[in-house]
C-alpha cells in the first residue's frame, strides 16, 4: 500500500511538472503571434503616413519626380506584401516581407534627403511634424521587432529545452521553431558618409 501511494505522488508530481510545460507553449505561440502583429502594425502605420509626407514634399520639389515614383512603387510593394500570423514560420515569406519593407525604408531615406535642398521645406511646419511622426514610427518598428525577436527566442528555447522538448512533441507536433528578422547585407555594412558637394 505504502508502494502505491509513493507511485501515485511520483505520478501527480510528473504530470503537474508536464501540464506546466504543456500549458506554456500555446501562451508562448500566442504572444510570438502578438509581437508579429505589433511589428505590422507599426508598418501599416508608416505606410499611412508616407503619401501625406509625399505631397508635402512634392509642393516643394516638384521636379524631383523619380524619388516620388520610386517611394510610391515602394510604399506600394510593402503593402502587397503581407504575411499573417498563420505564416509567419514561412522563412522565405518573412525574407520577402522583410525585403519590401528595407526597399521602402530606402526610398524614404532619399525623399528625407531631398528636403536638406530647400530651406523653406524644412522650416515648413506640416513637414516637420510628418518628419517628427516618421522618426517616431520608425523607433517603434525598431521596438516591435525587438519585441518580436525576444518572444521567438523564448518561444524557440522552449521548443528546444528539456523537457519541453518532448512535452511538445507529443502534445503539439504542429510546432516548429520560427525564423526571425536578419539584417540584409547593405543594412550590415556601414554606411558612407561624404562631405564632398
Amino acid at each position: 500500500m505504502k508502494n502505491l501511494l509513493v507511485f501515485l505522488a511520483v505520478v501527480l508530481l510528473l504530470a503537474g511538472v508536464a501540464m506546466k510545460y504543456a500549458n506554456e507553449f500555446p501562451v508562448l505561440d500566442e504572444t510570438v503571434k502578438e509581437k508579429w502583429s505589433q511589428v505590422q502594425n507599426q508598418y501599416k502605420r508608416r505606410a499611412d503616413l508616407i503619401p501625406n509626407l509625399v505631397k508635402t514634399v512634392q509642393g516643394y520639389a516638384s521636379h524631383e519626380q523619380s524619388v516620388f515614383k520610386e517611394v510610391t512603387e515602394a510604399r506600394s510593394k510593402a503593402s502587397a506584401v503581407t504575411i499573417d500570423v498563420s505564416s509567419i514560420d514561412d522563412p522565405a515569406k518573412l525574407k520577402e516581407f522583410e525585403a519590401a519593407q528595407n526597399s521602402l525604408g530606402g526610398a524614404l531615406s532619399r525623399l528625407m534627403a531631398i528636403s536638406e535642398s530647400y530651406p523653406q521645406l524644412k522650416a515648413d511646419q506640416n513637414f516637420l511634424a510628418l518628419q517628427s511622426q516618421l522618426e517616431g514610427t520608425e523607433n517603434r518598428i525598431s521596438v516591435a521587432r525587438k519585441d518580436y525577436i525576444e518572444a521567438v527566442k523564448d518561444y524557440n528555447v522552449a521548443l528546444r529545452k528539456i523537457p519541453g522538448k518532448f512535452i511538445a512533441a507529443a502534445l503539439y507536433p504542429e510546432l516548429k521553431p520560427r525564423a526571425t528578422f536578419e539584417a540584409s547585407v547593405t543594412e550590415q555594412n556601414a554606411p558612407e558618409v561624404s562631405f564632398a558637394k
